[in-house]
């Protein structure tokens, strides 16, 4: 069973930094992208970084380019979203999700697995 647990959300402060990660089971992680999400409320599901499956190639959203970072170890089965320099508008429910291929995408409809979220505030 396709499995992806979210963890490390919380609340941090304007400019601080939080690392999320994705831990996955059920599935050979070596031949999967895998995507990282945010929602928050009222808004749609938008994709924020993803990575591809063997040579690690990785996009971000614009908006989060230079603070945002990617990256994946298929040993641990997890993939992990550092992120730095945070701002109020980066506030929402971040989802890890997988796909089977070889590139990724920031589009949610190309992903067949989700897991349930993590919340992350960011206030002062």
């Amino acid at each position: 069973q396709v499995q992806l647990v979210e963890s490390g959300g919380g609340l941090v402060q304007p400019g601080g930094s939080l690392r999320l990660s994705c831990a996955t089971s059920g599935f050979n992680l070596d031949y999967y992208a895998i995507g990282w999400f945010r929602q928050a409320p009222g808004k749609e599901r938008e994709g924020v970084s993803c990575i591809s499956n063997t040579d690690g190639l990785t996009y971000y959203a614009n908006s989060v380019k230079g603070r945002f970072t990617i990256s994946r170890d298929n040993a641990k089965n997890t993939v992990l979203l550092q992120m730095d320099s945070l701002k109020p508008e980066d506030a929402a429910t971040y989802y890890c999700a997988a796909v089977n291929t070889f590139s990724c995408y920031l589009q949610r409809e190309e992903y067949d697995h989700w897991g349930r979220g993590t919340q992350v505030t960011v206030s002062s």
